[in-house]
C-alpha cells in the first residue's frame, strides 16, 4: 500500500513541453513512474521522447484523459497559468493534482482551492511544493527518486530540501510515501490530511512530520494526532533561529508575535506524545527508536 499515488498510476503532465516539465518528466520516467500524456494548449499531437519512451501531447485535460484514462495531473506551468491549469484538471475529474508552481499569487491558490473542494472530486498537493513519491511505485514531481526505497515510514513535509534530507537520512528503512505539501498559506493537502492516510495505510508503520515557523497547521495538527493517530509520529519544526516578524523562504513562515514559533509547535507537538528532534539528523535518529530499527 500507499497513499495518494501507486504504481497503477496514470500520469498526465501540464507544461511537458516546457524546460522544467520536460526536464522532470525524464527524471519521473527514468524513475518508473506511468507517464501517460503531456499537455501544452496549441501542441496537441506532439510527442515528447523521454529517454526513449514517446509521450503524446494533447491540447487540453480534458482530451488527455479521454484518450489516455490519466488519473493524476503535475503541473509546471507558469505561476499566471496555474489557475487555469487547475480549473482544467478539476473539470476533467482528475483525482489528484500536483502543483509544482510557485510564486503562485495567493488570491488565485484561494480561487482554485476553493473550486476544487466545491468540485469534490480533485485533491491538490501545493502549490509550490516537491510534489510526492511513493518509492518503487511512482513519483509526481520533482523529487529524485533515488534518495530512498519502498519500506514502511511515511513523511509529510512542508519544506522541499527537508523532505530530500529526511529521505536520505533513512534511506535504510525506507518509505511509504513521502508527500512534500509545500509552504504558502494556502495549500490544498494538509499535515492533517497526509496523517490520516498514513493511519489507514496497513503498509506504513511510522510517520515523520516536517513542519515551520508560520500558522498553526502544526498545533492543529498535534490536537489531531492527540484524536485518531495510534502509530508512532515523530516531527522538526524548522526555524527555531529565525527572527520575529520576517518571512523566511516560504510565503507561510512568517512569525507574528509568539504565534507560529518553533517552540510553540514543538511544545504543542510534544505535549502529544510526538518527539521532537532539534536537527534533522536528530529526527531521523528518534524515528529510529521508535520504529525499532
Amino acid at each position: 500500500m500507499a497513499i495518494f499515488l501507486d504504481e497503477h498510476s496514470r500520469v498526465l503532465v501540464q507544461g511537458i513541453t516546457g524546460s522544467e516539465g520536460g526536464r522532470h518528466t525524464r527524471r519521473m520516467v527514468a524513475g518508473g513512474t506511468n507517464i501517460v500524456a503531456g499537455v501544452t494548449p496549441g501542441k496537441g499531437g506532439q510527442t515528447v521522447d523521454a529517454d526513449g519512451t514517446k509521450i503524446p501531447v494533447f491540447s487540453s485535460v480534458a482530451v488527455a484523459v479521454a484518450e489516455t484514462g490519466a488519473d493524476v495531473s503535475v503541473v509546471f506551468v507558469p505561476p499566471r497559468f496555474a489557475q487555469g491549469a487547475v480549473v482544467e484538471t478539476v473539470d476533467a475529474g482528475v483525482p489528484l493534482c500536483v502543483v509544482i508552481t510557485e510564486g503562485i499569487p495567493v488570491h488565485d491558490t484561494a480561487q482554485f482551492f476553493q473550486y476544487a473542494q466545491n468540485a469534490g472530486t480533485t485533491r491538490l498537493v501545493g502549490p509550490n511544493c516537491p510534489g510526492l513519491i511513493s518509492p518503487g511505485r511512482s513519483n509526481a514531481g520533482i523529487i529524485p527518486s533515488t534518495i530512498t526505497g519502498r519500506g514502511r515510514v511515511g513523511l509529510v513535509s512542508k519544506s522541499g530540501t527537508l523532505t530530500y534530507q529526511m529521505m536520505y537520512e533513512l534511506r535504510d528503512l525506507g518509505f511509504s510515501t513521502a508527500v512534500g505539501i509545500g509552504g504558502d498559506p494556502v495549500i490544498g493537502t494538509t499535515h492533517i490530511d497526509c496523517l490520516a492516510a498514513f493511519e489507514a495505510d496497513p503498509e506504513t508503520e511510522c510517520v515523520v512530520m516536517i513542519g515551520e515557523i508560520g500558522g498553526d497547521a502544526e498545533e492543529r495538527a498535534a490536537a489531531y494526532i492527540a484524536e485518531h493517530v495510534s502509530k508512532p509520529v515523530v516531527g522538526y519544526v524548522a526555524g527555531f533561529t529565525a527572527p520575529e516578524g520576517k518571512t523566511m523562504g516560504h510565503a507561510g513562515a512568517i512569525v507574528s508575535g509568539s504565534s507560529g514559533t518553533a517552540q510553540a509547535k514543538q511544545e504543542a507537538l510534544e505535549a502529544v506524545g510526538v518527539r521532537v528532534g532539534k536537527t534533522p539528523s536528530e529526527t531521523a535518529r528518534l524515528l529510529r527508536e521508535v520504529a525499532g530499527g
